[in-house]
């Protein structure tokens, strides 16, 4: 399935399927993310295969974000999606740390979390309820 470009004027997240971490960090987004302004697709599927280079989608160790034509990864990724979400513009505040030791941190619990978190077999199913904000 192909996406429109109605579908991608929301930021889309990409998102290892087969992490453990990264599912969870996704079921808290949908959670908080009443509007559903959030749309997601792992970056083993088609949509990412869409919008997304070779290299984008091979390197798992990094959520990425496409919002506006332009793709964040690690740390600024992550600050993008809370500024999204109602309740978190407080996050702003954390730009003030700089970019090199925010994705120190975040490349530490990257290259550990399927040790930490665990990893599946396969990626995600949506439920009926997620298809709405998770692409193929």
């Amino acid at each position: 399935m192909q996406t429109s470009a109605d579908t991608l004027s929301k930021p889309v997240v990409f998102f290892d399927g087969v992490c453990h971490l990264c599912n969870g960090f996704v079921d808290w987004i949908v959670a908080h993310d009443p509007d559903q302004k959030i749309l997601f697709a792992p970056l083993q599927g088609g949509t990412a295969k869409d919008h997304l280079t070779h290299d984008q989608r091979q390197a798992l160790d990094s959520v990425l974000v496409l919002s506006q034509g332009r793709t964040f990864e690690k740390s600024e990724a992550v600050l993008l999606i809370l500024e999204q979400l109602p309740g978190y513009a407080w996050t702003r505040a954390l730009r003030w740390i700089p970019l090199v030791l925010r994705n120190g941190a975040y490349d530490l619990v990257a290259k550990n979390r399927y040790r930490l978190f665990g990893k599946s077999e396969t990626c995600r199913i949506p439920t009926p309820e997620e298809r709405k904000v998770i692409l193929p």
